[in-house]
């Protein structure tokens, strides 16, 4: 396996540490702070060239590849995860899926802006009544004249109370459904018939917000089918190995800094006449969530390696997910113990962190889903 990265790669992990500790961190507390984000993260983000990193350099992209995307996510995910989600709507699924499937018009359109922050993006696919078992959609797609009429509802989509844009799935087809029965729309903010009712707060940072999404008689151009008409559910599951491997990476980065504070804290911190990092129990934590993470880098690093080589990599990164996010969980509730009241205390950034990685085990795919894909794949 492929245990640490190439020494390009090293050289930018160096600077993206650089920047997320000098300029990120100070923002990170400004977001705890007061829940919302300052707009100075996105002029940053964009004047350092980690928007739109994966979108194409003739667009106005980075051009990057998939292992320096990750690394960046792994990266900023030390401070916090707002910053995380910002490289997602420029270059996550949405965003990557109309730089590989739009018309020469929606690239124009979307990509440029995408790449330089000026527009957000978002996905639509999560209902009240197909969450995990996404083909149970409801959300209806009906050919007219000259376009399409929508009419559904979509609940909890990250950052659509913000996006400028959003890929909406609908059903095109009932008999066919993810066979060739469900299309992507683009569909824009202010379309009449497209309507944000409700913004939800997670369990996490204040400034996470997940949203609703009502389409009543939404009427779209064909100019908003984005790919061919029946294909959505493939466009979207063909962004999920990278969609994984990014989580993976996100829980690596933030388990790495849990680890670093714990270990710093219990060095610092006297109890009955001797530091906590002289006492076994306090050890053994340590020791465990250093050999987890180790073990997570490691084979995400090595799954990186082989999609990046054109190789089928199979439910590899179905296992990333699931491992390195449950061990981001464990790891967390370690370094809350380690510190004390001071890991059960707003404000401090463990305590953050404990409440935000809640989230990893739940979105792109359940622990439980990945399990299952894992064990089709075995016993086929």
């Amino acid at each position: 396996m492929q245990l640490e990265i190439t020494p390009e790669l090293a050289e930018v992990r160096a600077a993206l540490r650089k920047f997320t500790t000098e300029k990120l961190e100070p923002l990170a507390l400004e977001i705890d702070r007061t829940g919302e984000v300052p707009k100075q993260v996105v002029d940053l983000l964009r004047e350092q060239g980690y928007l739109g990193m994966r979108l194409p350099a003739a667009y106005g992209g980075g051009g990057f590849d998939l292992p320096t995307y990750c690394l960046a996510l792994e990266e900023f995910s030390r401070s916090h995860r707002m910053f995380t989600l910002f490289l997602d709507a420029t270059s996550g699924l949405n965003p990557i899926a109309i730089a590989r499937f739009g018309t020469e018009a929606q690239k124009k359109k979307y990509v440029k802006g995408l790449a330089n922050g000026t527009l957000r993006a978002a996905f639509g696919l999560t209902e009240p009544d197909a969450g995990s078992d996404s083909q149970a959609m409801k959300t209806k797609a009906e050919k007219k004249d000259g376009g399409w009429v929508l009419n559904g509802r979509k609940h909890y989509i990250s950052g659509a109370h913000v996006a400028d844009v959003v890929m909406i799935m609908a059903v095109n087809d009932a008999a066919k459904r993810g066979r060739g029965g469900i299309t992507a729309f683009l569909v824009e903010k202010g379309t009449p018939g497209f309507n944000v009712t409700r913004v939800d707060t997670t369990i996490g940072s204040e400034a996470i917000k997940l949203a609703e999404l009502t389409i009543d008689n939404c009427f779209l151009p064909d100019s908003a089918v984005l790919g061919e008409v029946g294909q959505g559910f493939r466009i979207a599951m063909e962004s999920l190995t990278n969609g994984r491997l990014g989580v993976s990476c996100s829980c690596i980065g933030t388990a790495d800094r849990l680890i670093e504070m714990s270990a710093q804290f219990a060095k610092g911190r006297v109890t009955f006449g001797q530091p906590l990092s002289e006492r076994q129990a306090i050890q053994w934590m340590l020791a465990d969530s250093a050999t987890e993470l180790a073990m997570a880098r490691a084979y995400t690093y090595e799954t990186l390696r082989r999609v990046e080589a054109g190789e089928n990599v199979g439910t590899a990164a179905s296992m990333c997910k699931l491992y390195c996010s449950e061990m981001v969980g464990r790891v967390a509730d370690r370094a809350v113990q380690i510190h004390g009241g001071m890991g059960l205390v707003k404000g401090y950034p463990v305590e953050r962190f404990y409440r935000d990685v809640r989230h990893y085990r739940v979105g792109e795919g359940s622990s439980e889903i990945q399990r299952m894909l894992i064990a089709r794949d075995l016993l086929k």
